[in-house]
C-alpha cells in the first residue's frame, strides 16, 4: 500500500493549538474502586483533575491530541526522551536508509479494538491526519510517501531530506488509531480505536470522561484500572480536590495555591513553557525597532519570576529554557539590537487571557513596568477563544502568551519557524524579517544533530536581535499529587501525565 501525503502550507506554517475552556469548576464524586495491587491485577481507579477539557470531541488532530495522550490513550511511532531524542514507542526500530527515506519497523502491538497494528493501517493514519484541517503542525510543510513494506515494516520517505522524522513522528498529532476510527465522516475517533494503557469508556459533555485499562497493552498492563478524569478550570478548586482527597492528582496548580498543599503532594518538575511578551512589528508603534528596545529594557524578569511565580519559574533568558537541557550551552547573544528610544508617553495596548492564571498578573507587572519606562498602556484580558484571532491579525500592540517551544515535533526550529518567520502560522508578534527567515531556513536545512541545534540558537539570537520577543520567564510544572500516588509523569513536554506505573 502506498500513501501519498503532502500538506498544502508553506514550509513554516505551523498552527497553533486553540486552548478553551468552559467556565466549569466543582467538587468530585469518588467512584467506587477496586482495592489496589500490583502486577496485572485490578488496582483502584486514579481520580485526575485536568486544567483544559477537550474542545474538539477528543478529536486527535488539535488541542485535543496533547489531552489524550496525557492520559495514555494514544501513541505515535515514536516518543521523546527527557533530552528531546526519538525513543521507540509503536515502532521499536528504525534506520535512515539515505537522505530522504527512513524504514521503521514496528513492534508487536493490538489496537484497543482487537486488531493488529499494521504497516497499512499506519498508513492510513499518516494519510488520515494530513487531510484534516488544520493540518497536524508536525506535518505542516512537509511532503512524503508512506508505503507499508512487508508484514513489520514501513518506509517513508521525504520530497526533501528531513533529519528529524523519528522526532516528528512523536507528535501527538500524529497518533496512529485502526481503520475502524475513520468508518464515520468527520474527524476520527480515538474511543476504542488507540494503542496507549488506557481507553476511553465514556465521555460527558466537556466536564467529565471514563477511561479504562486496555489490558492488552503492548508495554504491559497499567497498575491502575483506569481514570477518571474531570475537566475543572478553576485552579483554586483543583488545589482544593488535591487537599480533601477528592482526587489523586491534579494538574496545573497555580502558583498562589502551591504553598496551600502540604509539600509531600507538590511536585515539581521543568517544562519547556516559556512566557514570553510579543510586540506589533507591523503596525502600531512597535513597528519602531528602538521602541521595541525601550519595552525591551524596561522589562525586569526577575521580577516576575518572584512576584507572580514565586520562584516557581525560572527568568527568560531566550526562547528556550533550563528543561531544554543543550540550550544555554549553545546560546548565542544577540547583535545589531536598536538603541533604546524615549516612549514619551506613547500609548499601548497589552493584551492577555486568563486560562492560565499567572498571566493577568504578569501582564499587570509588565503594564507597570513598561509605565515607569513612560509608556501609557492600556490591560485588556480576556478567555483565550475570544482572543487569538484578534491577536494574529495584530489588533494589539503587546502580547503575553505561553508556549511550549518543543510541543509540536520536539525540533528546535518547529517554533522558530511557526512563530517568527514571514510566513508562520502562529506569528504573534507578525515579524517579517528576512535575516530572520534565512536563519531559520538555514537551520531547517541542518543534518545532525548537535548542528541543528547549533544553527537554531542562531537563528534565536537573530530572533531576540529585531526585539519582537522578549522571554519573561520559563515555567515549571506544579501539580498536585495525593501521598498514596506512585509514577506520576511529570513531562517536559507536557504530552503524559498517566503511565502504566501510575497508581495508588
Amino acid at each position: 500500500m502506498q500513501v501519498r501525503i503532502q500538506s498544502i502550507k508553506s514550509p513554516f506554517r505551523f498552527v497553533a493549538a486553540l486552548v478553551l475552556v468552559p467556565g466549569l469548576a466543582g467538587c468530585f464524586v469518588s467512584p467506587g474502586g477496586e482495592s489496589s495491587s500490583d502486577g496485572g491485577q485490578p488496582g483502584s481507579r486514579l481520580r485526575v483533575a485536568l486544567a483544559f477539557p477537550p474542545a474538539e470531541n477528543f478529536s486527535p488532530y488539535g488541542a485535543d491530541a496533547t489531552l489524550l495522550s496525557r492520559l495514555g490513550v494514544t501513541e505515535g511511532l515514536t516518543a521523546l526522551d527527557a533530552n528531546g531524542a526519538a525513543t521507540p514507542a509503536l515502532a521499536q526500530s528504525w534506520r535512515r536508509e539515505n537522505d530522504r527515506t527512513w524504514r521503521f519497523t514496528l513492534r508487536e502491538a493490538t489496537f484497543q479494538d482487537g486488531t493488529d497494528v499494521t504497516p497499512s493501517a499506519v498508513a492510513e493514519a499518516l494519510t488520515r491526519a494530513t487531510k484534516a484541517k488544520p493540518v497536524p503542525a508536525a506535518l505542516a510543510g512537509v511532503t512524503l510517501d508512506a508505503e507499508a513494506d512487508g508484514s513489520r515494516d514501513v518506509r517513508i520517505t521525504t520530497a526533501t531530506a528531513d533529519p528529524v522524522l523519528p522526532m516528528r513522528l512523536s507528535s501527538p498529532g500524529l497518533a496512529v488509531l485502526s481503520p475502524k476510527a475513520y468508518e464515520k465522516k468527520g474527524a476520527p475517533t480515538p474511543v476504542g480505536t488507540a494503542t496507549g494503557p488506557f481507553e476511553i469508556a465514556k465521555a460527558g459533555s466537556g466536564g467529565s470522561a471514563t477511561l479504562d485499562r486496555f489490558d492488552d497493552y503492548w508495554g504491559g498492563r497499567a497498575h491502575a484500572s483506569g481514570i477518571d478524569a474531570r475537566f475543572v478550570k478553576d485552579g483554586t478548586a483543583r488545589a482544593n480536590a488535591v487537599r480533601t482527597g477528592d482526587v489523586d492528582i491534579a494538574e496545573a496548580i497555580p502558583v498562589a495555591q502551591a504553598a496551600t498543599l502540604d509539600k509531600a503532594a507538590l511536585k515539581e518538575a521543568g517544562t519547556t513553557r516559556t512566557t514570553s511578551l510579543h510586540l506589533n512589528t507591523k503596525t502600531g508603534p512597535f513597528r519602531d525597532p528602538k521602541l521595541r528596545a525601550a519595552a525591551r529594557e524596561a522589562v525586569d524578569s526577575s521580577v516576575i519570576v518572584k512576584g507572580v511565580f514565586e520562584g516557581y519559574a525560572d527568568p527568560g533568558a531566550g526562547l528556550y529554557g533550563p528543561a531544554v537541557t543543550w540550550a544555554e550551552s549553545k546560546r548565542v547573544q544577540p547583535t545589531g539590537r536598536a538603541d533604546a528610544a524615549r516612549p514619551d508617553g506613547t500609548r499601548i495596548t497589552l493584551a492577555t487571557y486568563d486560562n492560565r492564571p499567572e498571566l493577568p498578573e504578569v501582564a499587570q507587572v509588565v503594564q507597570q513596568q513598561l509605565e515607569k519606562a513612560g509608556f501609557t498602556v492600556k490591560l485588556e484580558v480576556r478567555e483565550y477563544s475570544r482572543l487569538e484571532s484578534d491577536a494574529l491579525t495584530g489588533r494589539f500592540d503587546a502580547f503575553i502568551g505561553a508556549r511550549n517551544s518543543l510541543l509540536d515535533t520536539g525540533d528546535p526550529v518547529g517554533i522558530l519557524a511557526g512563530d517568527y518567520t514571514c510566513d508562520g502560522g502562529y506569528n504573534l508578534a507578525l515579524l517579517c524579517d528576512k535575516d530572520v527567515d534565512r536563519a531559520v531556513q538555514k537551520a531547517d536545512g541542518t543534518d545532525g544533530t548537535g548542528e541543528r541545534q547549533d544553527a537554531a540558537m542562531a537563528a534565536e539570537a537573530a530572533v531576540l536581535g529585531t526585539d519582537a520577543v522578549v522571554p519573561l520567564a520559563h515555567q515549571r510544572i506544579i501539580a498536585g499529587v495525593s501521598t498514596e500516588v506512585r509514577g506520576v509523569v511529570l513531562d517536559p513536554y507536557e504530552r503524559a501525565l498517566v503511565g502504566t506505573g501510575t497508581r495508588r
